[in-house]
């Protein structure tokens, strides 16, 4: 299939993504570059100098908002993609307002309960839709350890075990790739393959 190709399904498509940190805001790019019609993205937070290490936003942004500052790095690579940012801590309400017209949900959150509550939410009120989240992916190396686990319409990507703290922290290396993955899942289903 040529690139154009591709594009032409991919423009017709809708993704939400549950955080802009190092995941969300790394998969969002790699799904714009590819030209995702639409996404639908939502964060509470703003910009740290702690997460420029592995989060996509630049220096002269601290301060600012993060799904508002990713709408602006997003428009900058491709235009043509819809972006609708929220500024919102998201809780079951919101989620299921804010994400029920996307094909597929990113979950890209850093905190457990987080996880655990958009997970059980799609997973109740919205079962027949994909959601891919990232579970286990601090420290660096250990590239082999990175895998994709399949529950019906749930897929985890990552390792499911390493855990973030002070003396293994998130990096971007280990981060973009598993939020380059959730991407590739997203455009694998796009395009029609079986899982």
């Amino acid at each position: 299939m040529k690139f154009d190709e591709i594009q032409r399904v991919l423009e017709t498509k809708v993704v939400g993504i549950a955080g802009c940190g190092g995941i969300g805001s790394n998969a969002a790019v790699a799904l714009a570059r590819v030209g995702v019609g639409k996404l639908v993205i939502a964060d509470f937070d703003t910009i740290e100098e702690t997460n420029l290490n592995r989060q996509y936003y630049f220096y002269d942004q601290i301060g600012l908002q993060k799904a508002l500052t990713l709408k602006d790095n997003i428009q900058r690579i491709n235009p043509s993609v819809h972006v609708d940012a929220h500024v919102v801590s998201l809780d079951p309400k919101s989620v299921t307002a804010l994400f029920s017209r996307c094909d597929i949900i990113l979950e890209a959150f850093d905190k457990a309960e987080m996880k655990e509550m958009i997970i059980e939410t799609i997973l109740s009120l919205m079962p027949k839709k994909p959601l891919i989240s990232g579970v286990g992916m601090a420290g660096w190396g250990r590239n082999e350890t990175l895998s994709v686990e399949r529950h019906g319409n749930l897929f985890i990507v990552g390792d499911r075990q390493s855990e973030a703290n002070e003396e293994y922290p998130p990096l971007a290396p280990r981060v973009g790739v598993v939020a380059n993955m959730m991407a590739n899942i997203v455009v694998d289903i796009f395009l029609g393959k079986e899982y």
